[in-house]
């Protein structure tokens, strides 16, 4: 039996994976870049992915829409906490910073960016936002006590970093025999775990920087509104 895809003859190969030594993304991939170099040689013949690729597809966008939908409610939840329209997404800014530690940790770890590593930076986009809100909420509280923008956002870095340093560290501690696979490694939960605590180290880090930087160029016009003598 001859059998047709689309009014084309079709033959369909079957494989299984290893997980223990690859996944179905990299694997498809792999065969994907040693298509792109034999297809000019077979320009009658193309290639199509299916089964357990477009579960991976179809994972892919429940993903991308879950994010986003993260993202919107934890715009709403900041927008009513400070009563702003711009320090919620001053809080946001950590997240991108937490997907360069993902990446970052990924490739020093040599673990794959597999759908449960997705899962895990999308959980960890909600993790990532909490030192931004406790520096944001402590220069806040400064300035309704009467400080200039430059004494509260200075205040709020001194004296907020010990605190933030103490909860990002217990977080890691917490996960941290999983990401470094003691007790057994999991190729499922090692790489999740990775994702986690080094998405979350590295933009604690950059927060104490980055975030006290904008709240100060950013501030002004809170600062008059709330300390018109300053």
């Amino acid at each position: 039996t001859i059998r047709h895809y689309n009014f084309r003859r079709t033959i369909t190969v079957e494989a299984d994976i290893d997980s223990a030594v690859t996944d179905t993304l990299t694997a498809n991939q792999a065969v994907m870049d040693l298509w792109a170099r034999l297809q000019p040689s077979y320009p009658n013949v193309n290639l199509d992915f299916s089964g357990e690729l477009d579960d991976i597809q179809e994972s892919l966008d429940s993903i991308g829409i879950l994010f986003l939908f993260g993202l919107g409610v934890m715009y709403l939840i900041l927008g009513t906490q400070f009563k702003s329209y711009g320090q919620p997404l001053l809080i946001l800014v950590t997240v991108p910073l937490a997907f360069t530690g993902v990446i970052l940790g990924l490739f020093v770890t040599g673990n794959p960016l597999s759908l449960y590593t997705l899962y895990g930076v999308v959980a960890l986009s909600g993790i990532a936002v909490n030192s931004a809100i406790v520096l944001i909420s402590a220069a806040n509280d400064r300035l309704l006590a009467g400080m200039s923008l430059k004494h509260a956002t200075v205040y709020a870095g001194r004296r907020r970093v010990v605190p933030i340093v103490i909860t990002v560290l217990t977080t890691i501690a917490g996960l941290f025999s999983l990401a470094a696979g003691l007790g057994g490694s999991s190729l499922i939960w090692g790489p999740v775990a990775t994702a986690i605590v080094w998405g979350l180290g590295f933009s604690s880090v950059l927060t104490l920087f980055v975030v006290p930087i904008f709240y100060y160029l950013t501030g002004k016009k809170r600062e008059l509104r709330l300390n018109p003598s300053s």
